[in-house]
């Protein structure tokens, strides 16, 4: 149903006392606001409450997340900063002001991370057994140890590189750790400087073997870099080693690749990779505290760093390597193992007493990961589709996807069996690129028709068609999810699915097939809302509706999950939503620019971030609609890309039992008492804690238990 776009927005204007909502105060700034989404993830390292090794992965999260920024988001900043870009965002920052910012919020942040892996966690790690070593903290045999296992394994790998006049600086590649060595000639007396890269091929830490260890350990070991440090020598013998600095670069890693210049997007994508590694600008430089002011200065002309983007730091560099110690084998110091389940209505299929079709033809399936299994559903979805001699034809998005995709594997399968198959493989999906490229090729050696997208728009969409041969009728079955067809990432990623085969859906996921591989300029779809053509006016819509059933007298309510908020127009109809007196609930995993609790404005809208033992990644948009609710799932966030530069799509659950589940997962995190932020007024967000009678309620925690008790027979009463 639609209502008068302009009539509702013109009633609410009235209603709003003629506040200016394009006024910046109203809005907080994107790149900030992410900032503080990642000091939450450094929270849950902090937390005496996370179990101790889960502490040391959110360490990890917290520097793995950082990369990413910087190689995307400040490095754009810093462009338009060297280009005299003056523009302000709807927060009012300029460029620069934004980078002052980021600059003032993470050195603290940054040391805070660092001193207290230092000071805290690796002398707990040793109270576990686990001892991380400084080189002179080994005995003399672990060290002759390590000296041997440098000779034989380390040293073959290493290429020292001078620089002198005759030695120009050389490139380094991003991200990666180098040494920066001092040298003398100790007859010459002239200092000179090196540059050894710790190899990246290479683990970071050296266990050492357990001959050399007492009983009682687990693991014992020391870092690659601290064991070239300590044989330098074997790489400048006859010299004088007067100090070796550790030292990381961040480079530029936002490319643009110009598809319409392009013969071939395969090849050009492959050039933009090669050169991303060596000829971005560097971004970032992070360095041992230690190191000398000439050194310093020597970095900052060569690699041509402003000092204000150099990060000091103590003890070890890039902390994202911490992951390796989730793999010791304590696992009361983790969280307990979670083994996904089969959803009851496919265990008949799983028994391989039902077919998925027909299981699909009764209902629809709602699917909910990693509670419910990857690959008892989609993944089989897929598989069955492949070898089943009534299929004609699967029609699928590829976003981002496994290394050892077993969905691409059933693809290639479904082609060689004479099935017409099309994958729209999207191979700008960022960092992703190379792996995408390899499956393509895979895929188009097999004879699988590959589409790589649409010029100018980048297609994140998650969706799957399959043309079906059913007598004398053709029969659509869809899904249509909010995550990637990833069945690594689906055991750590929230996200959800719908199987349907509703002849509507079938018909929408058929134009937007055509719309993405042929020439149709299909702008009207019957269920879907389908970015860039009708998802933002949809959404303004359905928000409109509700401050409508506001202005009539009846209740208003919007609940709306997704990963970020940063669209200005989207935002602005939640302030009208909020004024004209509609109740909004908003769980927002990272970025919200949207100021909540403002007298007048938003003191309607709640903000809610949980982070916890699963990234939530799932979108879900929820519509009392006066008692005629509607809920919604898809691939697309509330931002500008989102809407306006990708290819996303968005569906409306139609099963009742899906809708009540739905809502039942959204009550579950509204009412989160543990890992459950809530955003303020000022921009701060305060971590919700148990009440007085104790009753600790964790988002995912509650969510585990309630499949646990369906899968075992028990009736879970709505929580709604």
């Amino acid at each position: 149903m639609e209502y008068d776009l302009n009539r509702t927005m013109t009633q609410a204007i009235e209603a709003s006392n003629s506040v200016d909502l394009s006024d910046p105060q109203y809005y907080f700034n994107r790149e900030l606001s992410w900032l503080e989404f990642n000091d939450r993830v450094l929270h849950e390292a902090i937390d005496p409450r996370t179990l101790f090794l889960e502490r040391l992965k959110f360490l990890a999260i917290f520097s793995s997340n950082l990369d990413e920024f910087f190689m995307v988001r400040v490095s754009g900043l810093l462009e338009q900063v060297s280009a005299g870009v003056k523009t302000k965002t709807a927060d009012g920052l300029s460029p620069a002001a934004v980078m002052a910012a980021i600059r003032a919020h993470l050195r603290p942040q940054l040391q805070k991370q660092h001193a207290f892996f230092q000071t805290e966690l690796r002398p707990q790690l040793r109270e576990h057994n686990v001892h991380l070593l400084d080189y002179s903290e080994c005995n003399p045999k672990q060290q002759e140890y390590l000296k041997q296992y440098f000779e034989r394994q380390i040293f073959p790998v290493l290429t020292p590189l001078s620089v002198d006049p005759a030695h120009p600086f050389p490139r380094l590649s991003n991200l990666s750790l180098n040494l920066a060595v001092a040298v003398t000639n100790p007859e010459t007396k002239i200092q000179k400087f090196a540059r050894v890269k710790v190899p990246s091929n290479l683990s970071r830490f050296i266990g050492l073997p357990a001959d050399l260890l007492d009983d009682d350990t687990v693991w014992a070991g020391t870092t690659l870099e601290e064991i070239i440090a300590n044989n330098l020598d074997f790489l400048f013998p006859g010299m004088e080693i007067l100090g070796h600095y550790l030292f990381r670069i961040t480079r530029d890693a936002d490319f643009p690749v110009r598809e319409d210049e392009g013969d071939d997007l395969l090849v050009a994508m492959e050039e933009e990779i090669s050169k991303r590694r060596l000829d971005g600008f560097v971004c970032r430089l992070e360095i041992e505290s230690s190191m000398p002011l000439q050194l310093r200065e020597g970095l900052m002309q060569e690699l041509k760093v402003a000092e204000e983007d150099f990060y000091e730091l103590d003890g070890v560099l890039d902390l994202k390597d911490l992951f390796f110690f989730l793999s010791m084998p304590l696992t009361p110091l983790k969280d307990h193992p979670w083994s996904a389940l089969t959803p009851p209505r496919l265990k008949g299929v799983e028994r391989g007493e039902e077919s998925i079709f027909s299981v699909i033809r009764k209902q629809d399936v709602l699917v909910h990961h990693p509670y419910e299994s990857f690959s008892a559903s989609v993944q089989t979805f897929v598989e069955k589709a492949a070898l089943d001699p009534h299929v004609l034809t699967i029609k699928m998005t590829l976003y981002r996807t496994s290394g050892d995709s077993p969905i691409v594997q059933s693809l290639i399968a479904a082609a060689e069996n004479g099935k017409q198959v099309v994958a729209l493989v999207e191979i700008k999906a960022r960092f992703d690129e190379k792996n995408n490229i390899i499956w393509a090729r895979k895929l188009e050696d097999a004879g699988v028709h590959v589409v790589y997208g649409v010029v100018g728009l980048k297609t994140h969409t998650k969706t799957t068609l399959v043309v079906r041969q059913e007598g004398d009728r053709i029969r659509r079955y869809v899904h249509i999810g909010t995550g990637n067809y990833n069945p690594k990432t689906s055991k750590l990623y929230t996200d959800l699915g719908i199987l349907s085969a509703r002849d509507d859906l079938g018909a929408d996921m058929t134009d937007l097939f055509n719309f993405l591989t042929g020439y149709s300029r299909q702008t009207n779809y019957r269920r879907l809302l389908v970015a860039p053509l009708t998802l933002r006016k949809g959404m303004l819509q359905l928000i409109e509706r509700e401050i409508g059933h506001v202005q009539a007298g009846n209740p208003g309510r919007i609940i709306a999950k997704m990963n970020s908020l940063v669209d200005v127009a989207m935002i602005q109809a939640l302030y009208r939503a909020s004024q004209a007196g509609v109740e909004i609930d908003l769980l927002i995993r990272g970025i919200c620019c949207l100021r909540p609790g403002v007298p007048g404005v938003s003191d309607r809208i709640r903000v809610t971030s949980i982070i916890g033992r699963f990234l939530e990644h799932a979108r879900i948009f929820y519509f009392t609609n006066n008692g005629d609710e509607e809920i919604y799932i898809g691939s697309a966030d509330w931002m500008p890309r989102n809407l306006d530069r990708r290819v996303e799509a968005v569906t409306p659950v139609l099963d009742p039992d899906a809708v009540q589940e739905l809502k039942d997962i959204l009550d579950v995190m509204l009412t989160d008492n543990r890992y459950a932020w809530e955003l303020q007024e000022d921009g701060r967000f305060l971590q919700r804690t148990p009440g007085d009678d104790g009753d600790v309620r964790s988002t995912h925690d509650l969510l585990m238990e309630r499949i646990l008790k369906r899968d075992q027979g028990g009736t879970i009463d709505s929580i709604v």
